[in-house]
């Protein structure tokens, strides 16, 4: 399986298996504050990427997100990768400059790595089966910067990284072509669906028929003229319901399919009731079932003799002999019905619809004869769409797995012929070294800020943490810096140790004082015994 970890003794020779924190500074980030964004910067989201497919949903710039919070600057072909809730997938390559959420870290490849490389890497399989093992938090779970750093790399050479990432680009442009292709062929099944209901209630899908006997004229009435009876259903006390798989179902909305079905399953509810309550309530084979609150619309006609009662938020109809259920249903289910119900795309949903509404739309009403062949035609098409729909539904499974095993391939180094004149991954790997020694002997130079240049540099512009790091906020983070200056400092020397943007630095300040974590002491902050 692809979500395996990934072994040295499966790679090309040429190739090395080491960690993403070895070849990509992962953590850290250049934090820029609300002020230094002009109206047009590109603000990035985690809710602009789509996940797992890495689409940029929306580009919004400063001005139209007024974003007021702490950011992390990135640069045209930084690959950014979002650390919250990772299983979401939601990788990017930047296209330009801009600034993100803090909750998505701005990987930068340098010169040893092919960023489209490192993109496709963040999503093999063996990846994402990684970070969702090593992130931490329940409900909003984060890949940390130390799991981060430790998180496996497959390293090809320099060349056969251009390679792969070429290979990758042409292949999976195409199944994401076949993928909305399948999509397209779904959403062309649902329109057939609508239109063969619309012609069954219309009298074109019969209208060969017709004129072949002497069959009677279509009259038109109201749903009220042709139905015998109609309620809703009963509210149930909860010393009524019952976990005894003998209890009687009480049908749901859920348990009605879109196809106009009834599936009672073993989660259905059930009841225990009297006699004389299940006589009264309980549903018959051909009585029409409608949601009025909620899902509203959502329809099935009962089929069979198993005992049910339908919920309360549902009403039950039951048609006069001339009106068969299931074109009843039909007239109900087609776009004209759905438009009468208030349901269309291009009407104002209602909040609810009742019995009595339902029984003033009109019914073009053939005979008995045209309906139970109306019914055989439609049932015929529906299976042909069925037949359709079952065989896209594999073939997009397969399209969906496709990506998976490719990227499984390729990291194996089984996409493309090895070249063993490419320099091997050993040797980019002593390079990496030895460029990161020397940068860290060597004084960093500032990077040169070219725009705004009348603007005085920010002391946040320096600083490397932000009070949305999983280590600062909701944690004592001040009150250690305080211990390790002996417990006592003056704001200026605390703020000098934090790392902190000044707007950070006060509002965890005043935070960590509102949990008694620190004290202020007016001229000096004291660590407390909470911490």
């Amino acid at each position: 399986m692809s979500e395996r970890p990934v072994t040295a003794d499966e790679l090309p020779i040429t190739w090395a298996l080491t960690t993403l924190g070895t070849v990509v500074d992962y953590g850290r980030t250049e934090k820029a504050e609300p002020e230094e964004f002009d109206d047009d910067d590109w603000i990035l989201e985690l809710e602009d990427i789509e996940k797992s497919t890495s689409r940029l949903l929306a580009r919004l710039t400063c001005a139209q997100r007024l974003s007021k919070s702490t950011k992390n600057r990135f640069a045209t072909g930084d690959v950014l990768y979002g650390k919250l809730r990772p299983y979401l997938n939601k990788v990017l390559i930047a296209d330009r400059p801009g600034y993100c959420t803090t909750e998505i870290i701005p990987l930068k490849p340098g010169g040893h790595l092919d960023g489209r490389y490192l993109f496709y890497w963040l999503k093999h399989p063996a990846f994402l089966a990684y970070v969702a093992a090593k992130s931490h938090g329940m409900n909003m779970p984060r890949l940390g910067t130390a799991a981060g750093k430790a998180a496996p790399f497959v390293l090809a050479p320099p060349a056969e990284q251009k390679r792969i990432a070429d290979q990758l680009d042409s292949v999976l442009a195409r199944i994401s072509s076949c993928n909305d292709r399948l999509d397209a062929v779904s959403a062309l099944l649902q329109r057939f669906r609508a239109a063969v209901l619309s012609a069954a209630v219309s009298g074109k899908l019969t209208a060969e028929w017709r004129s072949e006997r002497d069959s009677e004229p279509w009259h038109t009435c109201s749903l009220g003229e042709v139905t015998a009876s109609s309620f809703y259903g009963p509210r149930f006390g909860k010393s009524e319901y019952t976990s005894d798989p003998l209890g009687i179902p009480t049908i749901r909305t859920t348990d009605m399919d879109r196809y106009g079905r009834i599936r009672i399953t073993s989660d259905t509810p059930r009841v225990s009731v009297s006699p004389e309550k299940l006589e009264q309530y309980r549903v018959l084979a051909g009585d029409l079932l409608i949601t009025r609150t909620g899902s509203i619309g959502v329809m099935a006609v009962f089929e069979g003799n198993q005992l049910a009662i339908p919920s309360a938020y549902l009403i039950r109809f039951r048609f006069r002999s001339r009106l068969r259920p299931t074109f009843a249903y039909y007239r109900l289910a087609a776009p004209e019905g759905k438009r009468d119900l208030g349901l269309s795309t291009t009407a104002v949903a209602q909040p609810n619809i009742n019995a009595e509404a339902i029984k003033r739309l009109t019914i073009a009403l053939p005979s008995l004869a045209e309906q139970v062949e109306i019914e055989t035609r439609v049932q015929g098409l529906f299976a042909v769409a069925d037949r359709i729909e079952a065989r896209l539904a594999v073939a997009s499974t397969c399209a969906q797995e496709l990506p998976r095993s490719l990227l499984g391939k390729a990291f194996r180094g089984e996409l493309l012929p090895q070249d063993p004149n490419d320099e091997p991954a050993s040797e980019l790997l002593a390079r990496i070294a030895t460029e990161r020694a020397s940068a860290i002997a060597s004084p960093r130079a500032r990077r040169p800020v070219q725009r705004k240049p009348t603007r005085a540099p920010k002391e946040s512009a320096a600083m490397t943490k932000s009070r949305q790091d999983d280590d600062v906020k909701s944690h004592p983070y001040l009150a250690r810096h305080l211990r390790r200056l002996g417990g006592s400092a003056s704001a200026e020397a605390l703020f000098g140790e934090s790392e902190l943007p000044v707007s950070d630095f006060y509002k965890q300040l005043a935070w960590e004082i509102e949990q008694g974590l620190i004290r202020d002491g007016k001229t000096v902050l004291e660590a407390t015994d909470a911490t």
